[in-house]
């Protein structure tokens, strides 16, 4: 199934697709959450309702076009986790900014979120950034409490799976020696259009990757490139350390930013940024 967040009438609720390609709101089917977070939570007690149901109200449901679609988790309970240099080819671009081509193990990091930017949401344009960068990266949901799990247990864990654009600003990342701030900024973390539930995804390490600013391809891949899976990934979080329902985890991007072009082509007030994932949908944002 497809979930997504949207405002109607100046109230946020989830929605389901329904089998028609249009959306209905939860509500309408009788289930109340107060958010995403909540029905991630509750997804395994309600999905077969759900699965039922949202094909016996077609007289309430609506197109996607007629409410504003808001990032699906619009608020994270904690900050996403991410993988840096997951894919060889960006190892291979920045080596002259950051070299990890001896790297044996995955780098994490943590990426500050308040609110998720929303599809269609401005990716702002500080003054004190100047060199402003993309990277479209496939996100995985949690849907249970990971601890000291085995990679053959990980997809047992997961909800499903949705497209982040990681925006960097490349000046402070350098500048404080960790990625931290440079990738924390408000509305540097835009997500979307929805989450699609694993059973939708026939193979996540299968599914081709890109990014465009103003209808111009700069990266393209597919996530079985990845140099730590996803299941590698969430095992390895997962010892010592507790993974809440919910958790975002960004899992890399592939080659192709900003910040590995020789020179540089960052992003500039006015572009049009779209990352796409196949079986996903597509993330559309712009610079202002």
């Amino acid at each position: 199934m497809r979930f997504y967040t949207i405002k109607k009438d100046d109230k946020e609720l989830v929605a389901v697709e329904t089998m028609q390609g249009r959306i209905i709101p939860l509500e309408k089917l009788g289930i109340n959450v107060a958010d995403m977070n909540e029905l991630i939570c509750r997804y395994d007690e309600l999905k077969d309702f759900i699965q039922k149901e949202r094909s016996n109200h077609l007289t309430e449901d609506i197109t996607i076009d007629s409410v504003d679609v808001l990032a699906p988790i619009t608020v994270p309970k904690q900050d996403v986790i991410c993988l840096g240099v997951n894919y060889r080819e960006h190892i291979e671009e920045t080596v002259d900014v950051i070299d990890f081509t001896k790297k044996a193990d995955t780098v994490y990091f943590s990426k500050r979120v308040n609110r998720c930017n929303d599809p269609g949401g401005v990716i702002p344009d500080y003054d004190f950034v100047d060199s402003l960068d993309y990277e479209v990266e496939l996100g995985v949901i949690l849907k249970k409490d990971a601890l000291g799990i085995s990679a053959k247990e990980a997809s047992d864990y997961i909800f499903g799976y949705t497209i982040i654009n990681d925006v960097s600003a490349r000046n402070l990342q350098l500048k404080h020696q960790q990625w931290f701030r440079g990738k924390s900024l408000d509305g540097y973390m835009p997500m979307g259009p929805c989450i699609v539930t694993t059973d939708e995804i026939d193979d996540v390490h299968d599914l081709d990757i890109s990014c465009s600013i103003n209808g111009k391809e700069r990266q393209h891949s597919n996530t079985s490139h990845m140099i730590t899976t996803v299941e590698e990934a969430i095992a390895e979080l997962s010892q010592g350390m507790t993974l809440k329902a919910t958790s975002i985890i960004a899992t890399g991007t592939p080659g192709g930013v900003a910040m590995g072009m020789k020179p540089p082509v960052y992003l500039q007030k006015g572009d049009e940024v779209i990352c796409s994932i196949k079986g996903i949908g597509k993330l559309i944002n712009k610079v202002e």
